[in-house]
């Protein structure tokens, strides 16, 4: 499987993939996703299987410690000098779902975040992935109050280099 940042001519296949992954109320649109590109396309993890985009996480920059709404919505706060990466979705196709594939573009996006000497990455999920996103080192937070994204009920999750540095088990 081929690892690799995202183009504008990605733009279709990253639209669709999002359509299959999540309910309307949740899914970024395709004009978001010209935003997001467009401001930091380099912080879009795109999988390919012989040429089709079977996976994506994709996220910005910040300074701010914790994720909101309005992060969703406006490409250009992303600031490539900031502490903290935001992970706005992780994304596969259902066909290829539970093969390690969204694994692989996690341990690759805090690979990044750390090379790049970020503090660490923030993300929200709902209850039933907190299990999971905690085996990469992520901490729950709690539910937040800083989004009601789509009308759900999100945790919170960060990996903290400072704190952490390791304490982790990886995989």
């Amino acid at each position: 499987m081929n690892i690799r940042y995202a183009t504008m001519a990605d733009l279709d296949d990253i639209a669709s993939v999002e359509s299959v992954c999540f309910p309307v109320l949740e899914a970024a649109t395709k004009e978001e996703f010209e935003q997001r590109i467009k401001y930091f396309g380099n912080h879009f993890w795109l999988m390919f299987d012989e040429g089709k985009l079977i996976a994506f996480v994709d996220g910005f920059v910040t300074d701010e410690a914790n994720l909101t709404d309005e992060m969703y919505e406006n490409a250009s706060m992303h600031n490539e000098n900031g502490a903290w990466q935001m992970i706005f979705g992780v994304n596969t196709l259902p066909e290829y779902r539970r093969c390690g594939y969204a694994k692989e573009l996690i341990k690759k996006a805090i690979l990044d975040a750390r090379e790049q000497n970020r503090r660490g990455l923030v993300l929200t999920c709902k209850e039933s992935l907190v299990p999971y996103y905690s085996k990469f080192g992520f901490v729950d937070e709690g539910i937040t109050d800083k989004s009601t994204h789509g009308n759900v009920l999100w945790h919170q999750m960060r990996l903290d280099f400072e704190l952490r540095n390791n304490g982790v088990k990886q995989i």
